[in-house]
């Protein structure tokens, strides 16, 4: 596949990269052939830097590396979105993605949301705040968060019963809010979930939906 690449006419691909459990999109660079062969050979990201006219390998100094999982080419095949697991934030400012300067005539995404909440949360366990709600959970231990969760979905039952949308959204929320406590509280996480969903429901060539 590289050997279609179409560099532009100094040698460069610009390369978009996004965070595989977020799909943020965090950071937009530009490689040569040299520094996407390091990428595939190595797993981790290799850039090449216009103003300095040689090869990065993102988080070398820092230690904000970034283990590429995927690397897609678009249909011209003239630009490359590799996904990673960073190891910190990708922005030299210290912000997780480069893009961080919001217009104010659009609205901010919630596209990233449940992982904001899961970073809220883990932040509340080792960093507690007196009178939050999650420091409370966290205080009253699992099973006031099991027996939150059974309330949760006996509420998310009822509003379904009686078929009332603005109920069922209330109430799946707070039972997907209270189920991430729980997940927090046993140390799983979101890309666990992700992989056993993955491997029960991808549809693969020759394979019929379950």
């Amino acid at each position: 596949m590289i050997d279609n690449i179409k560099f532009d006419e100094n040698g460069l691909i610009p390369a978009i990269v996004q965070d595989d459990a977020s799909g943020k999109v965090l950071m937009l660079a530009y490689m040569n052939e040299e520094a996407l062969n390091k990428t595939l050979e190595t797993k981790e990201t290799w850039f090449y830097s216009r103003s300095r006219k040689e090869l990065w390998n993102k988080g070398a100094t820092s230690g904000n590396k970034q283990q590429v999982k995927q690397i897609a080419f678009d249909c011209d095949q003239d630009a490359v979105l590799l996904t990673v697991i960073p190891a910190g934030p990708a922005c030299h400012t210290g912000e997780e993605s480069c893009f961080f300067n919001f217009s104010e005539q659009t609205e901010r995404t919630t596209q990233d949301v449940i992982h904001r909440i899961v970073d809220v949360i883990e932040d509340r366990r080792n960093n507690p705040i007196e009178g939050a709600y999650t420091t409370y959970l966290f205080n009253e231990g699992i099973d006031k968060v099991l027996k939150k969760v059974g309330e949760e979905a006996s509420e998310v039952i009822i509003g379904a019963k009686n078929n009332d949308k603005e109920e069922i959204k209330w109430e799946v929320a707070d039972l997907i809010y209270h189920t991430l406590v729980l997940l927090n509280m046993t140390d799983v996480t979101i890309a666990d979930i992700k992989e056993v969903l993955y491997k029960r429901h991808m549809v693969k060539k020759g394979d019929s939906d379950d």
